[in-house]
């Protein structure tokens, strides 16, 4: 009798423990069938101006967008500069580049030594502004002044307006495309002047010119809402004009020779389809189309 009942017990528990093993294996399956795929990480590297505001707008939207679709994506954004971005594609650390300015001939040949063939993509227009602080009463400035101020041949706004004031004048650094670019347009190519102050990114040179009365520096659209400052029309115009001399494009950067991950690719189609477009308006850059 003990024989049967303890018979009994173990067929009890056996069929107990292949219940839970069942009920673990559904368990499981229907685990990964509702967690959403996971996707490779896209590596995104550049420049400042691009990839301190608009760039992480737009993966936060993109985001959005796959993790509705079951599919999550990673970012990882490094906004250190146009050069940063050239470099980041030429030597394989990046599935894109950004780039405030296009490549020089040197970068690109370079790229092609190492067999890496640039292609830029256009994503969004821009006018470099320049920026002045509030109090400060000056309406308009040239491309001379702006020279004179930046290469360093005045140092007081006496020379240019009707307040004084030695000048503060704040630059990006050279790894940026917008420090290049401004030199070109701005300053007839000359070296900037040797009090001029190099910061790291356009919020902060901002906020450099938003503290200091005397402070004048150069920013892309995007970053102009700072309180305390204001955009100084350069040849009686305003960065959003089209003959606006300080204008250009802004690009994404890739290697036309490797097949670039699908995720990647359909992030740059997202940052041109019409909602990428509308994010690109909301910070201040212009639309492609």
């Amino acid at each position: 009798m003990i024989h049967k009942i303890e018979s009994i017990l173990l067929q009890l528990c056996y069929r107990v423990i292949h219940m839970h093993k069942v009920l673990f294996t559904f368990l499981a399956v229907l685990t990964l069938a509702i967690r959403p795929a996971v996707a490779e990480t896209i590596v995104i590297m550049g420049s400042d101006t691009i990839g301190a505001k608009a760039a992480l707008h737009l993966a936060e939207a993109f985001k959005a967008k796959k993790e509705a679709m079951g599919t999550t994506v990673g970012f990882e954004i490094s906004a250190e500069g146009s050069s940063t971005g050239v470099v980041s594609i030429t030597e394989g650390h990046a599935d894109i580049g950004m780039t405030s300015r296009p490549p020089s001939a040197q970068e690109i040949a370079r790229a092609k030594a190492m067999g890496v063939e640039l292609k830029t993509i256009t994503v969004a227009k821009d006018g470099i502004a320049v920026i002045v602080n509030e109090a400060n009463p000056i309406e308009s400035l040239s491309l001379a002044e702006l020279e004179a101020i930046f290469a360093g041949d005045v140092d007081d706004w006496a020379a240019i307006s009707a307040t004084a004031g030695t000048i503060s004048a704040y630059t990006r650094n050279t790894a940026s495309g917008t420090y290049d670019l401004f030199r070109t347009k701005a300053m007839s190519s000359r070296d900037y002047g040797d009090s001029t102050q190099k910061v790291a990114g356009n919020e902060q040179i901002a906020a450099e010119v938003a503290r200091n009365p005397n402070g004048i520096g150069y920013v892309g659209l995007a970053y102009t809402a700072t309180p305390g400052i204001k955009v100084v029309p350069v040849e009686g115009m305003l960065p959003r004009a089209e003959e606006y001399p300080l204008n250009r494009t802004l690009f994404y950067l890739v290697d036309a020779n490797i097949r670039l991950s699908h995720i990647a690719n359909d992030f740059i189609g997202f940052t041109l389809s019409p909602q990428g477009q509308h994010i690109i308006e909301s910070v201040q850059f212009l639309p492609i189309y």
